[in-house]
């Protein structure tokens, strides 16, 4: 029988610490297995038998000794989970212990105070809705309601922090407040095109994060957790729907009122200022490492000049493809310069920018409010754009993983 030793059991509680962390920090359950397989002969541990799971982790360090479970606690913003990275390479290197990497975790990363106050994080959605809207519906009109939809989800999101209880209701209700202002604009006739300055502003709420993490774990292989993942965000998505459906009813408007029509064209500058502005917004919201500012942008850039580029000339489906390839691509190779951030740091806000479900929320929503002729086209599009966006990240996640040693962390 394996028992549990005074130089086993610091290492064990470590390497739980470390797993749930990663999850939190929304790295894929493949990765942290991996990771934590491979930190196990740095931290003396001979072998050890771990699961993850979107919220738990099980790991014993041998046959007969006890198992550790680990629920997840809140997620860790991204410059939290960079330090911890940094930690675990420390680890894997053996230039730290494990006393001072427990040290160092406790102080540095769950004890480390946000680099800017809580206040700039949530207005964080304001350049992230106007930016977006300059992508989708760039007139000054629907840009003043964007501005002024993002500023009402700051508010929601600073209520959701303050009242965490509350989060469950954060899709449908904040989809039905932003929607009952856009549609009421409409009926007013001080706003045209509503449902794309719709999709602009709740595009931060959008499970975005959630759909590239799930895909990653489907491509590795895991099946349960990934499909998991997927599911929740389907039900998000759902719920995001059923708010704008519930607008709609409450303020009669009709289905002509969500066509997914584009009534102003976006020039390249207003194209390229939209980026600039939504990536400033992400930067802020996500709290990214200000070291890995310039491979974020790089990502963002690229992805946007393809789906940009490509959809213009191919359609939305293609542009997906297109977008979320190219920075996938580009999130590999600048994972792989030293000092380079992991592949998920500079893909996930490409994919917020250039997929982050807005083509799904508007092709879904004329499923919703669409006749019955254009139903099965809709249906059709809807499938299409998200297959094509999840080929995309399913490839780039590959090339991640192919291009890094089993045991280190790219997604």
């Amino acid at each position: 029988m394996h028992e549990a030793s005074e130089t086993t059991v610091p290492a064990q509680e470590l390497l739980v610490t470390i797993g749930a962390g990663l999850l939190a920090g929304g790295i894929s359950s493949v990765d942290v297995e991996d990771a934590l397989t491979g930190l196990a002969p740095a931290v003396g541990l001979k072998s050890i038998n771990v699961a993850a799971l979107p919220k738990g982790l099980f790991l014993t360090v041998g046959p007969g000794s006890p198992t550790r479970f680990e629920r997840i606690g809140p997620d860790l913003r991204f410059d939290q989970t960079a330090k911890l990275l940094d930690i675990v390479d420390a680890l894997r290197s053996r230039r730290l212990g494990v006393e001072a990497a427990r040290r160092m975790i406790d102080t540095e990363v769950v004890a480390s105070a946000p680099r800017w106050p809580a206040w700039v994080t949530y207005l964080g959605a304001l350049p992230i809705g106007i930016g977006l809207c300059l992508l989708l519906e760039p007139g000054p009109v629907n840009l003043a309601f964007a501005a002024f939809g993002s500023l009402i989800v700051a508010g929601v999101l600073a209520l959701n922090a303050r009242h965490p209880s509350l989060g469950p209701l954060l899709p449908v209700a904040s989809a039905f407040i932003v929607a009952v202002l856009m549609l009421i604009g409409y009926r007013l006739d001080w706003l045209e095109s509503p449902l794309r300055t719709i999709v602009a502003t709740l595009a931060l709420l959008l499970p975005g994060s959630a759909v590239v993490t799930g895909l990653t774990e489907i491509s590795a292989g895991a099946l349960s957790a990934g499909s998991s993942r997927l599911v929740s965000a389907t039900v998000q998505l759902a719920m995001f729907i059923a708010g704008v459906a519930g607008a709609a009813v409450i303020t009669g408007t009709g289905a002509e009122a969500l066509a997914n029509s584009q009534l102003t064209d976006s020039t390249w500058w207003l194209s390229a200022l939209g980026v600039a502005a939504a990536t400033v917004g992400l930067i802020l919201y996500l709290h990214t490492p200000l070291e890995h500012t310039v491979p974020i942008v790089l990502t963002i850039g690229a992805a946007a000049l393809a789906q940009l580029g490509i959809g213009a000339q191919f359609g939305a489906a293609i542009g997906g493809l297109a977008g979320a390839l190219t920075a996938s691509l580009v999130a590999v190779v600048l994972s792989r310069l030293p000092r380079g951030p992991i592949w998920r740091i500079s893909f996930v806000p490409a994919f917020l920018v250039v997929a982050p479900g807005s083509f799904g929320l508007l092709n879904a929503s004329q499923i919703e409010f669409g006749n019955g002729a254009g139903v099965t086209g809709s249906l059709l599009a809807a499938g299409a754009t998200f297959f094509t966006i999840a080929i995309g990240t399913v490839i780039g996640s590959a090339l991640a993983h192919a291009a890094e040693p089993k045991d280190e962390i790219v997604a």
